[in-house]
Formats: structure tokens, sequence, C-alpha cells
């Protein structure tokens, strides 16, 4: 295996295996939830139910796009085609994420943690793609 794929490997398990622990958030009660959110400077996380069902279902997806994203990982070569997807997706959300954290007024910090990094591992991933692509197979 080259070393740019091994790359894409080693990223690609770092973040499905980061987003498995989304998880436990999905049981958070609503008093952990609201302690977060008053020490990310939010204020008090409203107690509604589209609140609490928002935060528990981005939650439990971000742990299902883990998964695919580690059985992604298993074969890097026979799902070059579905890590091109997950590197072109992570960008287009990542440019997404950004505007909508942007728009909600969400603190700097917040802005910058989530959506530029997914950009960047998007365009990592397509330039390792690409020179994986070049190199002799072994």
């Amino acid at each position: 295996m080259a070393k740019s794929e091994i790359a894409i490997l080693v990223i690609l398990r770092i973040i499905g295996i980061g987003a498995l622990f989304a998880l436990p958030a999905v049981f958070f009660p609503y008093d952990w939830m609201n302690a977060i959110h008053g020490q990310l400077g939010l204020g008090t996380l409203p107690d509604a139910p589209i609140v609490s069902y928002l935060t528990r279902s981005l939650s439990a997806l971000y742990f299902t796009l883990g998964i695919v994203t580690l059985y992604v990982s298993r074969d890097i070569r026979q799902n070059r085609g579905m890590v091109s997807m997950w590197a072109k997706m992570a960008c287009v959300v990542g440019v997404l994420l950004t505007g909508i954290a942007i728009a909600a007024g969400m603190p700097k910090g917040w802005i910058f943690s989530e959506g530029p990094p997914a950009v960047l591992m998007g365009i990592i991933i397509l330039w390792l793609q690409r020179i994986s692509s070049e190199a002799p197979l072994e």
C-alpha cells in the first residue's frame, strides 16, 4: 500500500472513530446538554421537544456516519469511488456548516472548528487519492 493510501486510511479511521463518540450524547439528560451549552458560552439551552430531537438525532447521525466512514476505510482501493464521494461531500458539508454557524451567530471557535476542518480533510483526501492513483500499485 502506498504512503498516500495509508494516510487516507489513517485520516478516515481517525474521523470515523471520533464520530463514534457522538453516540453517548444521544442519551444525555437535558441538564448535561444545558451545562455543555452554557460552558460554550451559548446561554441556556431551550428545553423544547424540537431541541431535544435535533440534538439527539444529530448525534445519532454523526455516529452513523462514523460507522460508514470506518466501513469505507476497510478497503480504500475497492471503495475508491466512495472515498472520493466522501471527500467531496466533506467539502460541501464543511462549507454549509460554516455558513450555517456564521448565520446562527455561533462563537468563532465553533465556526472554525467544524466546517473549515471538514473542507480541509476533504481536500487532503482528494489530493492523496490523486497521488495514490499516480503511484504504481504494489
